[in-house]
């Protein structure tokens, strides 16, 4: 027999601390926690206000049967990291329209359960949260539906003036759905990335289209699920054809991102700048290029890490996204390098915008270090060389020549400044 005693298992405290979701800021924690622990209480509330019937209980078991399904034909073209975007909602519509709210709160469950088995692993406060935010969110369409159904004349299943009501008042509920659920979403996107804007989240056309698309969908089944139970089915190739076109948008999208600035990568951006640049010259606008360098950025990737060199390109890409018009383009154009095409730009102007930048990119602080005794503050400067469009220069390979020439001026003379290039050939 050993003589050492067997270690101890630990206690529940000590797993409690162990949770990865104390890794986040303390209110962030608590708003995740908040948010988890308010859809358990909404849970549990409403199993206590409803009577559970057999035909409620069927109807939730095809429902939940469909969104199984329609993970398990999908599953297979993946799920991206970081924000996850799906059109199951086309079966918890219904499920929040015909059924008491008790059964959409408690769906996200199943569904939580078969993704993180078929699909994908995570980490599971990742998907319990994802579960709380979209079940508190149904389950507030679905209380609110109910609501105007029993108190607003008209909003019941029929023919004629019924239908109309009913389908005004189901969308209002999908709308709201939305807006509870973009809402705790993104304060928690926005807790862990501050450089997020809803914008980007949620109102570019991709994200729009989306929604609409799941919405109209779902409300097209939930009307055929009044006249027929069965002719669901109808609607679960659909369902799959729209979940794969979403992944294929978002795998189109990846394509074009450089994954540490969130910027376009190289080749997008001159794909997409040689279109600018035609265009300019055909219409005879102004146009500038600016070449962007971080000063002695191989120092501080030597000195203080690699992790602490992606939070400065990181910090960067997002100061440049703010600053600079929808219109811009803006590309990671190699380690340190960016490049920026300014549409509508004469040389004076650019000059004014990329001084801004210089001047704005070095009030920026990176914290460096990974434990809190040794953080300190970071900052960089940049230098930045800018080429017009003139008669001499027509296509995107002199532009960046003409612009880097400037840049290494910028260099030579001290860096940090912005260097403007002539209107002769480069």
């Amino acid at each position: 027999m050993d003589s050492q005693a067997a270690p101890r298992p630990a206690g529940w405290g000590a797993r409690v601390r162990a949770w990865p979701v104390w890794e986040l800021p303390r209110w962030l924690a608590v708003f995740v926690l908040a948010v988890t622990a308010g859809w358990a209480a909404a849970l549990g509330a409403a199993a206590l206000q409803t009577r559970f019937g057999l035909r409620d209980l069927a109807l939730f078991a095809l429902l939940l049967g469909f969104g199984a399904a329609s993970i398990e034909l999908t599953r297979r073209s993946g799920e991206p990291a970081g924000l996850i975007r799906d059109v199951y909602g086309v079966w918890q519509l219904p499920m929040a329209l015909f059924l008491p709210p008790v059964y959409v709160l408690a769906a996200p469950v199943a569904k939580l359960a078969f993704t993180q088995w078929r699909t994908r692993q995570t980490m599971l406060y990742r998907r319990v949260f994802t579960a709380a935010s979209v079940g508190l969110a149904y389950g507030a369409a679905s209380w609110a539906f109910h609501t105007a159904a029993a108190r607003l004349p008209g909003v019941t299943t029929g023919p004629g003036y019924h239908w109309l009501a009913w389908i005004a008042a189901a969308t209002a509920c999908a709308v709201l759905r939305w807006a509870v659920n973009v809402g705790l979403v993104f304060t928690a996107v926005k807790g862990s990335d501050p450089t997020v804007r809803l914008r980007d989240l949620e109102f570019l056309r991709e994200p729009l289209y989306n929604d609409a698309a799941e919405l109209c969908l779902g409300l097209v089944a939930s009307v055929t699920l009044a006249a027929n139970w069965l002719l669901l089915g109808l609607f679960l190739p659909l369902v799959t054809l729209l979940q794969r076109s979403l992944r294929h948008a978002e795998l189109e999208h990846a394509s074009r991102i450089d994954a540490k600035t969130g910027l376009l990568n190289a080749v997008t951006w001159q794909r997409e700048a040689r279109v600018e640049i035609s265009r300019a010259s055909r219409t005879h606008a102004p146009l500038a290029v600016a070449m962007l360098d971080i000063d002695h950025f191989k120092a501080v990737n030597d000195t203080h890490g690699h992790l602490t060199g992606d939070a400065v390109l990181a910090a960067l890409s997002a100061t440049l996204r703010a600053l600079l018009r929808d219109y811009d383009l803006i590309g990671r154009f190699g380690g340190e390098e960016f490049a920026i095409l300014l549409p509508q730009t004469d040389a004076a102007t650019a000059a004014q915008i990329t001084e801004r930048l210089r001047a704005k990119l070095a009030e920026i602080t990176v914290t460096t270090g990974n434990g809190s005794s040794t953080q300190v503050p970071l900052r960089v400067t940049v230098s930045i060389g800018v080429a017009t469009l003139a008669t001499a220069r027509r296509d995107l390979d002199d532009l960046i020549a003409a612009a880097d020439v400037a840049l290494y001026r910028a260099k030579a003379q001290g860096r940090n400044r912005v260097c403007v290039s002539t209107d002769g050939p480069a």
